[in-house]
């Protein structure tokens, strides 16, 4: 089957958007942006200055002056606009986040769907959850009102694993409920959302949504910035606890998803065919590149049970095929970057030195037709502890450990004493056992026979302890997050 072609081979130098506007950054700080696939350069990235980041802040503070007060019918327009420009352009949009990032096409346009699926649900929560609240008589001719209010100004920091479909967790919302946007995308994969904010540049009011790129101190900057009420973040635990610390001290709000490590439970009863099949897209789909893959496989049971597990799971890795993300027959594409490519190696390595034993090694992994591509074949490793930094740490890539527990009680406890507390699924059909896991089990998101147990867009996507920062959670959650309470007390003479 033939390449699919993306929308350009080479994007040239990336322009900052600011109040409706693209313009060329005055920065002297230019990265390179690559197709990871092919590892080749395809754009130039700039760092935006903090006279442009005060530009960009400034023109959402004005806009938010008329947004907040347009009329809900009128401001849905706007979104209902947005919904048709994202399903008319969703498959060159997914061809372009393929291209920057390298996960498969197929993987891109379940992005995408899950993209618009977020701004459908946005819709809906302004119609429903949005409203506020109305009791008569709390005293003798006294009323009481909630009114549930935009606040103004948010920064949004995403991270390059989902380069549209995160920032869309918060986007659509925000400008549903009337707040206005400044966000700041990853310097690995920044062209998708550039891609699609031309596409939505003319259909928005100057300022309401604006987008740039900036290095960390730059970031720090937006985030601590007095006309910014409050920042949404999704990237790893350390720069989110940075983040939060950051806006805690300056008196702001804060939303943050963090790392993850997460555990799969494999029960003795498990459908052996069903579950290795669904294990191995949980973990080598987006190439391991994802906070809800499962990265601990606990076999529950004796060493037959394991060695059997081991064998089928291995096997059906094997059969995995690498290779360019914008060819269909692709089932796993490239790490996102060489740096990236270079920390899971290094991974694997200290697996080997913690005593792990490698049962499938893709660190040669090699693409005849891409061969500066950034490319590793599916990783298992054997006899993993719970105690291991492979284990505890998020590799973010296509490793998968193996364990073995001796009950149910024993694969709990390692869950819930490890520090991230994103997801964990377990395999079985015994009611019993899938009901005290998913009471008993420490996490934002539990999966009985699911491999990925991705919340859809009108529920919260939970994380629990450093996996979970602030007190709110994307998607549906960031309706009290995106705005405030006011309260009126009323009475008339």
């Amino acid at each position: 089957m033939a390449v699919l072609q993306p929308p350009k081979t080479n994007y040239g130098k990336m322009k900052l958007f600011i109040n409706g506007k693209w313009i060329e950054s005055s920065t002297e700080s230019y990265i390179p942006v690559y197709d990871p696939g092919r590892g080749e350069v395809i754009a130039e990235m700039p760092s935006a200055t903090k006279e442009e980041i005060d530009e960009a802040v400034e023109a959402a503070y004005e806009a938010f002056k008329s947004w907040s007060r347009l009329p809900v019918p009128e401001r849905m327009q706007y979104m209902f606009r947005m919904k048709y420009l994202l399903e008319e352009n969703k498959e060159a949009l997914a061809r372009v986040n393929t291209q920057n990032h390298g996960k498969t096409i197929r993987e891109s346009r379940g992005d995408l769907r899950r993209t618009i699926e977020n701004v459908e649900a946005a819709i809906s929560a302004l119609y429903s959850l949005a409203k506020g609240e109305y009791q008569q008589e709390i005293a003798k001719d006294i009323d009481e009102v909630l009114i549930r209010e935009p606040i103004g100004v948010f920064s949004i920091i995403t991270p390059y694993n989902f380069p549209i479909m995160i920032p869309f967790w918060f986007i659509p919302y925000a400008l549903a409920l009337g707040d206005t946007l400044v966000v700041k995308v990853s310097p690995v994969t920044p062209l998708p959302m550039m891609v699609t904010m031309e596409i939505l540049a003319n259909e928005l009011p100057p300022g309401v949504l604006n987008l740039i790129y900036a290095d960390d101190a730059m970031s720090e900057h937006l985030v601590t910035h007095p006309l910014v009420e409050g920042t949404a973040f999704v990237g790893t635990s350390r720069i989110g606890l940075r983040v939060y610390e950051l806006s805690a001290s300056h008196g702001k709000r804060f939303l943050g998803g963090g790392s993850a490590s997460n555990y799969a439970v494999v029960m003795p009863d498990a459908d052996l065919d069903r579950t290795v099949s669904v294990l191995r897209d949980s973990k080598f789909g987006n190439t391991g590149q994802r906070c809800l893959a499962i990265q601990n496989i606990v076999i529950v049971g004796d060493d037959q049970m394991y060695n059997k597990f081991r064998n089928a799971f291995v096997n059906s890795a094997k059969q995995i095929r690498i290779g360019y993300g914008l060819d269909e027959t692709v089932e796993m594409g490239p790490m996102a970057s060489k740096r990236y490519k270079e920390s899971v190696i290094k991974w694997i390595e200290t697996g080997l030195s913690e005593g792990a034993s490698i049962i499938l090694d893709g660190r040669d992994a090699r693409v005849p037709e891409y061969p500066d591509g950034f490319y590793i074949g599916p990783t298992v490793l054997g006899g993993v502890a719970p105690d291991m930094k492979i284990a505890k740490e998020e590799i973010f890539g296509p490793v998968a450990n193996l364990m073995r527990a001796e009950s149910l009680d024993e694969a709990i406890e390692w869950i819930n004493r490890n520090k991230y507390h994103h997801t964990a699924a377990i395999f079985t059909k015994n009611g019993k056992w899938a009901t005290d896991f998913l009471k008993n089990v420490n996490v934002g998101n539990v999966g009985i026979n699911i491999g990925i147990a991705a919340p859809v867009g009108w529920f919260p996507f939970g994380g629990r302890k450093l996996s979970g920062l602030g007190s709110h959670h994307p998607q549906m959650d960031v309706i009290d997050f995106f705005t405030d309470r006011k309260i009126g007390i009323i009475r008339w003479f």
